[in-house]
């Protein structure tokens, strides 16, 4: 079954969204990681969220970059999974960041894919940010995803 249906499944279950998470790591498991909740997932839109706990720390306390980028691989590769056309496949093929502000709290990460043209064979660039619990941008991403149409 589709990831979209598995979380329209599950979203509305006491627990679901925890569930779906903890399957979806299973599918991928280095994204367990970072123990990350899928808070909304639909085509051209992902949250993400993880909790800052000492398994995402750096030595200054604060979430390390590269949990950063683990989760915004995770909302970038979801919603390009859930919103390419029926029959394309994709594979990420590269990724730009910016650390731009010390992230001392818990933290989501966004996908926006409502500028991306889906239908594109070839490389895309999937944006991310990821904001603190004040809302301040402290990381963004820019994910270039490579895709292939299903031939005609």
């Amino acid at each position: 079954m589709q990831a979209l249906q598995l979380f329209e499944k599950f979203k509305n279950i006491p627990g679901g969204r925890k569930l779906f998470s903890i399957g979806l790591c299973q599918k991928a498991p280095y994204f367990s990681s970072i123990h990350p909740l899928i808070e909304d997932l639909k085509p051209n839109y992902v949250r993400v969220s993880i909790k800052k706990r000492r398994s995402v720390e750096n030595h200054l306390k604060t979430v390390h970059a590269i949990a950063m980028c683990n989760m915004a691989e995770l909302a970038g590769g979801l919603m390009t999974d859930v919103s390419i056309p029926k029959g394309a496949r994709w594979i990420p093929a590269g990724m730009t960041v910016a650390y731009v502000k010390k992230a001392t709290t818990d933290l989501v990460a966004v996908a926006n894919g409502d500028a991306v043209d889906w239908t594109t064979n070839g490389n895309i660039v999937v944006p991310v940010t990821v904001t603190d619990t004040q809302n301040n941008v402290v990381f963004t991403a820019q994910i270039t995803m490579n895709l292939k149409q299903p031939k005609a």
